[in-house]
């Protein structure tokens, strides 16, 4: 992301806050603004927070604080100056703005009768959580994910934010253009909350390969049925498995030839075989490779790779 990219986030108005945060934006990963309270960002190297004069500081009591007004404007920025527009996202707590970032929003749930989300106001926290596309990220997997050039029904596993997303963007990349393992293939992504290709009105921020189709915003569930219906996938791809439903998705999917690049949360190949809705993948060894992803010292590694029959295939 360039500087230049970070600011237009704002409106010209504020700009000037937020140039020495724009020079971090390589190392930057959230600002979050909270009504009321410091504001506060996150790089590379932890927590941070901007004064009065736009400084990036350390100390909290330092921190200058987000208004209810600020947050209006930046929010209306956001969506180009019509939340109408955009009210599809809002129900659902986010944004996809251009660049593939996204924003988190909380406030007021305004509920229908059903008890549905219909909408919600009084916005009063956003979480600009700012997009990093690592190309090569699986450069270190991508070998053991065939077998005799064909590709392998794979799972990649890790607690939250240890980079399970970033490597399944990467995967899909790397086999919708080919690699020296083989060639390339027609790709179908379920984007539920549009954080692998990070569209914007319709069109991905991300390089996700040049055989890939996108279904974002979608259910993974019924997304994965669309697809295999509409564009005859040969790779199906899904972000952060979780359902009874979404794993009879997959198990129709496998079945109607399609190989499947999926990601849950989990520690620990042992721990996802323990989840009840998991049990019927595993005993019916749906995924032939399961990649382990963790944290050490603050970088993020690759703890495993198992086949089918849980024995590893790397060290």
């Amino acid at each position: 992301m360039h500087r230049e990219e970070l600011l237009r986030m704002f409106p010209e108005r504020m700009r000037d806050r937020w140039q020495e945060t724009a020079d971090l934006c390589g190392q930057l990963q959230e600002i979050r603004l909270r009504s009321g309270l410091p504001v506060t960002i996150y790089t590379e190297e932890g927590e941070r927070f901007i004064d009065g004069r736009g400084r990036v500081v350390d100390r909290q009591d330092a921190a200058v604080r987000s208004t209810p007004k600020e947050l209006e404007d930046i929010l209306q920025h956001l969506c180009q100056y019509s939340l109408y527009a955009f009210a599809d996202e809002i129900r659902q707590g986010f944004l996809t703005i251009q660049g593939g970032h996204r924003v988190g929003l909380a406030g007021q749930v305004i509920l229908e009768e059903a008890g549905r989300i219909r909408n919600m106001k009084y916005i009063r926290y956003l979480n600009i959580r700012i997009a990093h596309q690592i190309k090569g990220a699986a450069d270190s997997v991508i070998a053991y994910l065939y077998e005799n050039g064909q590709v392998c029904n794979t799972l990649l596993i890790s607690p939250p934010g240890c980079g399970k997303t970033t490597m399944l963007r990467d995967l899909i990349r790397q086999l919708s253009d080919g690699t020296v393992y083989g060639q390339g293939v027609n790709v179908s992504v379920v984007d539920e909350r549009s954080e692998i290709a990070g569209s914007y009105m319709g069109i991905p921020q991300n390089d996700v390969g040049t055989r890939t189709d996108i279904l974002d915003g979608c259910p993974k569930a019924e997304g994965m049925m669309m697809l295999i219906r509409s564009m005859s996938p040969q790779v199906l791809a899904v972000d952060e498995l979780g359902s009874d439903q979404d794993m009879e998705a997959l198990r129709l999917a496998s079945g109607c030839g399609c190989k499947l690049m999926a990601t849950i949360h989990g520690s620990s190949l042992e721990e996802i075989k323990s989840k009840e809705y998991m049990r019927y993948v595993i005993a019916e060894r749906l995924f032939d490779r399961f990649v382990v992803l963790g944290r050490q010292s603050g970088n993020f590694v690759i703890e495993g790779i198992y086949d089918r029959e849980g024995k590893r295939c790397i060290s």
